[in-house]
């Protein structure tokens, strides 16, 4: 099934079509308006580690969800959702390396992991697109760019390494707009984190680590997000034994309204 198909669909029904391996897209541009979700899932003895990870690096890893060990349905995002099959991609790594990438983890689950639903930047952009800001990524039916950078998180036990962040070119004349529209939603990363000298936090455009690669005109300024792959690169610097997230671009459709996160 095509993304084109299934944009305007409730939640539930693309995870229906995702849970039966009939959509293994990225789910950028799906369910026009409701949040999405990046997941981590970890062992319940570095639960309380992550847990204050997040909290000290709220814009890259705002929660949303926590579940107890063991429990793979979720409450609050998503009644009943099942984090086993509910996205279209997982990966797998092991000591800190990613060993495999499957569309279900139904064979990987243990009694003892915890899962953790922290905010999507892809929630925001429904609200960018109303208000007439361009996005070449969803335009270009790409997955959104995005750069390890230079910017330490806070560290908390065996976490520690880069703050990671996603990238879109905006419009000079858009730029204060779009920074006020975004800040409306810091429970899906909010405000961007930098504006401008990709090289001031140690990013080189040309060389993304994921995503699309971006050719930005003079019209147009980078504008750097927090990014909830972020946990990836602290789990590959703490060679943990056992993780799974979500792959790059393929996250979970929650069924909560974006606009319900606004504060303002």
């Amino acid at each position: 099934m095509e993304k084109d198909e299934i944009r305007k669909l409730h939640p539930a029904e693309i995870r229906k079509f995702i849970r039966k391996g009939e959509f293994s897209n990225t789910t950028e541009g799906c369910a026009d308006g409701y949040a999405q979700a990046n997941l981590v899932i970890l062992p319940e003895k570095n639960a309380f580690d992550f847990l204050l990870f997040c909290q000290r690096n709220p814009k890259p890893c705002p929660i949303l969800e926590v579940t107890e060990p063991g429990d793979y349905l979720l409450r609050d995002v998503a009644e009943g959702a099942d984090v086993r099959t509910d996205l279209p991609r997982y990966r797998i790594y092991e000591k800190g390396e990613c060993v495999d990438e499957v569309e279900h983890i139904s064979d990987h689950w243990r009694d003892d992991l915890v899962a953790f639903m922290i905010g999507c930047s892809y929630s925001f952009e429904w609200a960018l697109l109303q208000a007439g800001i361009r996005l070449r990524h969803i335009e270009l039916e790409e997955i959104v760019s995005v750069y390890f950078t230079n910017v330490a998180c806070k560290p908390a036990g065996i976490f520690e390494g880069p703050m990671v962040t996603s990238m879109r070119p905006i419009k000079r004349d858009h730029l204060v707009r779009a920074v006020q529209i975004c800040s409306r939603f810091p429970a899906v990363h909010g405000a961007p984190v930098h504006v401008g000298d990709p090289a001031a936090i140690g990013v080189d455009l040309n060389k993304p680590d994921f995503g699309w690669k971006p050719e930005i005109p003079e019209d147009e300024v980078p504008v750097f997000w927090g990014c909830g792959v972020t946990p990836q690169a602290v789990a590959m610097k703490a060679k943990m034994d056992f993780m799974i997230t979500h792959s790059p671009g393929y996250m979970f459709i929650t069924d909560i309204l974006s606009e319900a996160f606004a504060v303002i």
